[in-house]
């Protein structure tokens, strides 16, 4: 199952940016396809705080216009909403050891044992500090 990371959804929702084309096409792809692919809550969770902040874009986009999209993503009868289990903490424990991270990277750990976790396998991303789970989750860009 492919997951899609925060970047790619803000790039396919964004139409001012020079990856909108790849990653809406991506993910258009992927919403009118047979196979699951996986939207994680974290993911829906970023994407709202990130498009709707000013400081971000000039101007952001409206709650309701990004509310809309994840509505539209969510309808796709193939996307799979995931989030943490009662086994997450195990999962989330062996990723952080693994990689040696604290701080900020703490959140890609969490997003690598939310997706293994899950039956993810590969996280469209062009996010490279999830290179040290490479073992555990292809990540590549989505498409072109």
């Amino acid at each position: 199952m492919i997951a899609v990371d925060t970047n790619v959804l803000v790039h396919a929702h964004r139409r001012d940016g020079e990856l909108h084309e790849r990653c809406a096409r991506a993910v258009r792809t992927l919403a009118e396809g047979v196979a699951a692919w996986a939207l994680p809550w974290p993911v829906l969770h970023e994407f709202l705080a990130v498009v709707t902040h000013p400081r971000i874009f000039d101007p952001p986009s409206r709650l309701d216009e990004a509310v809309d999209q994840v509505d539209a993503w969510l309808e796709s009868p193939s996307a799979v909403v995931v989030g943490e289990t009662p086994e997450h903490w195990t999962a989330l424990v062996a990723v952080l050891q693994d990689g040696q991270v604290a701080g900020p990277r703490i959140h890609d750990a969490r997003m690598t044992a939310l997706c293994v976790s899950q039956g993810v396998r590969t996280l469209w991303s062009f996010d490279r500090d999830f290179s040290r789970w490479t073992d555990r989750l292809d990540v590549r860009p989505p498409p072109e």
